[in-house]
């Protein structure tokens, strides 16, 4: 059975990252973005899409099934989108929207990346609209969810000054901050290798377990995937 996977926010800091790598795994990996890649192989399908509430109408011309793994990376900042309602637009509205159309057409496994300290009765919109997304696509009843919840992302993040700031900081306490600690930054090549290694070992037990399982929710939490990414010595 040939491998193919789906993925929305590829452009972005760790989206970027997990097209290389899942384009290593998957036989076809189909790309939906509205800025082109910077990288691309053979097993690559790219579609670009000027706007996201059009997103449908790509969709319909994809062909996704339940042998598709779908991935999103997508999401901004307030300060990027411009208002509370365009942040909310983009980070719950174009997932769960994603995700429904993934659903629609028998996709079973879907892997979020989110962020930590997620609470849907938060005062923060950041956080209260991330656990919104969460919930909304739980609803949707994939067999696989799997929600990744990093910490501060490392690398450079384009018209972002306080995650810069904040990287800036950290690099200089870094060597006395153990990566046990759940607060500890995390790179984006780290967290698009745990959503690889994850999306691997869901392929791997596909392989011996039978189809009627229970739907499951897996929430992949900093620490764990600072300790499913480690370079031992």
């Amino acid at each position: 059975m040939q491998r193919k996977a789906i993925v929305i926010g590829a452009t972005g800091l760790v989206g970027q990252y997990l097209v290389k790598q899942l384009s290593e795994i998957y036989d076809t990996l189909i790309v939906i973005a509205r800025r082109p890649l910077r990288y691309i192989n053979a097993s690559i399908h790219f579609y670009q899409v000027n706007d996201f509430d059009n997103l449908a109408e790509i969709c319909a011309n994809i062909g996704a099934d339940q042998n598709t793994d779908a991935f999103s990376c997508l999401g901004t900042t307030r300060k990027l989108a411009g208002s509370d309602e365009a942040f909310r637009k983009v980070d719950h509205d174009y997932n769960v929207s994603f995700a429904k159309l993934c659903r629609e057409k028998g996709v079973e496994n879907f892997f979020l990346l989110s962020a930590m300290n997620n609470d849907i009765d938060s005062r923060f919109l950041y956080n209260r609209v991330k656990a919104e997304t969460e919930q909304s696509i739980r609803a949707l009843g994939f067999k696989q969810l799997l929600i990744f919840r990093p910490s501060l992302l490392l690398g450079k993040h384009k018209g972002r000054t306080l995650e810069n700031v904040s990287q800036n900081i950290f690099k200089v306490f870094s060597p006395l901050v153990p990566e046990s600690l759940s607060i500890h930054p995390i790179s984006a090549r780290r967290v698009a290798s745990a959503m690889t290694m994850s999306a691997n070992n869901v392929y791997e037990r596909r392989k011996f377990q039978s189809a009627d399982l229970p739907s499951t929710t897996s929430i992949i939490e900093n620490k764990e995937m600072l300790a499913m990414t480690r370079v031992k010595h």
